[in-house]
């Protein structure tokens, strides 16, 4: 019987074998950069509202401070979305025909809420308590930014793990005094590891043996 099969046949399955090996570890790859970029996690993508809220106008221009609308955000995990009530507290007296307003006085009338857009995202088997950090003295613009200077609220960080372990390996880089959590405009000091130290004390910080450990976050 003839040969079938040309003297380069193992060759070709061969070499057709380890291109389907290179193609598949490169979309592998490829992919897992992609769910790791700033372009998936939406990073300084700015999210459009139902309502046209700018933090420049109500942090930065008219100093309203940042726990008159996110009113839990020392007691609970979670940095409320304000009630349509608090809007309106400014609002029944203050642009009280705009247009861009009507969602809101919509809202008030009917009493269904305004439905925000989220902005920063965790995964499901994250857990964040943001009253353990302001209460620690980790300043909001820590994790996320000059918000005061944003017309329109973008993330600043992708929030991956390594961007959390580099403040719970080295806190003291990172506390500020409790009173300037909510200073947007607050710079580190030149001798912030000295104060750092001290406010990590002072504060009962944990050590960072257990800061690191798992359960700290995902529980």
């Amino acid at each position: 019987m003839g040969q079938i099969f040309p003297r380069n046949a193992n060759l070709f399955v061969r070499v057709s074998i380890f291109a389907g090996l290179l193609l598949a570890t490169t979309l592998v790859l490829l992919i897992g950069v992609y769910f790791r970029s700033n372009t998936y996690r939406q990073v300084n993508v700015a999210i459009e509202q139902p309502v046209p809220y700018s933090h420049q106008l109500h942090a930065d221009t008219l100093g309203i401070d940042c726990r008159y609308c996110h009113v839990s955000v020392e007691q609970s995990a979670f940095a409320n979305i304000p009630a349509t009530e608090t809007c309106m507290t400014c609002h029944s007296q203050i642009k009280t025909n705009s247009d861009q307003l009507a969602p809101v006085r919509a809202s008030y009338a009917s009493g269904d809420p305004v439905l925000w857009e989220r902005v920063h995202r965790l995964p499901d088997f994250v857990f964040f308590n943001h009253s353990i950090h302001v209460n620690k003295g980790i300043g909001c613009s820590e994790c996320h930014g000059r918000v005061d200077q944003m017309p329109v609220v973008w993330q600043e960080q992708a929030f991956f793990m390594g961007f959390c372990l580099d403040c719970h390996r080295n806190p003291e880089n990172y506390v500020r005094p409790v009173e300037e959590v909510y200073n947007m405009e607050y710079i580190h000091p030149a001798n912030q590891r000295e104060l750092g130290a001290q406010l990590v004390a002072e504060y009962g910080i944990m050590p960072v043996d257990q800061l690191t450990n798992c359960w700290i976050c995902h529980r």
